[in-house]
């Protein structure tokens, strides 16, 4: 029998927020990959770490995500990724592989999991809050009330769309784009919150666009409510 590759969400950041199932399947599985060079540097890790200390005896696993627009270069880093995760699954081990907020949101896991699929092992995907969730209860504030839309919108990707006047809109990925990403907001006569780093010793929050630095980390969202 093979093993199952796990996309296990651990949360935004706030170790208190990964969720009983994250916390079991960890303490139940020997294997633990994390998407970084170096395992116990990544966040996820140190998120995870936090809140099931058994973490750090178990067998971590580096499968390497980075960061770049070359498509050939994701494409070459995702099938070593899954030939990692693959050698494993053949030996009938589980493979638990720790991801931020919710695996199925804008998550690196995702492709992992869908070349595993094709080469015939089985995953599963482990819901975790995600980002802009805790965020809006962060600031205490609903994402949507009755019949009202949210929209959801990787920001760095987006950047010559107008936004909707109506609904809330959620800017995530806009830390290196965030000056163009405030002229965005400042056109459509929105107003925005943003949170960088929520549920961490670094949590910064900005209550007005007029606030938000041009300059922001890659953890940071924006929660923009309508103007009708």
């Amino acid at each position: 029998m093979s093993g199952i590759l796990y996309g296990v969400g651990v949360g935004p950041g706030d170790p208190e927020l990964m969720t009983l199932k994250a916390v079991k399947l960890i303490q139940e599985n020997d294997v633990i990959a994390l998407p970084g060079k170096e395992p116990k540097e990544t966040v996820a890790y140190q998120i995870a770490a936090a809140a099931v200390p058994e973490l750090e005896e178990k067998q971590l696993v580096s499968v390497y995500m980075p960061m770049t627009h070359d498509k050939e270069e994701q494409k070459r880093c995702h099938r070593e990724g899954a030939d990692i995760v693959e050698n494993y699954l053949r030996q009938g081990q589980n493979v638990v592989f720790l991801t931020l907020g919710d695996s199925a949101v804008y998550s690196t896991f995702t492709y992992i999991q869908q070349i595993v699929e094709e080469d015939g092992f089985g995953t599963q995907l482990i819901s975790g809050i995600p980002s802009f969730c805790a965020a809006a209860a962060r600031m205490n504030m609903p994402l949507a009330i009755w019949n009202e839309q949210i929209h959801i919108f990787p920001a760095i990707h987006n950047l010559s769309e107008t936004l909707p006047d109506s609904g809330t809109c959620v800017l995530m990925k806009s830390g290196s784009k965030m000056n163009q990403v405030k002229e965005i907001l400042k056109k459509s006569g929105r107003d925005a919150v943003m949170i960088e780093n929520c549920g961490t010793s670094k949590e910064k929050v900005y209550f007005h666009v007029d606030e938000i630095p041009d300059t922001a980390g890659y953890y940071s969202l924006i929660i923009s409510k309508g103007t009708e």
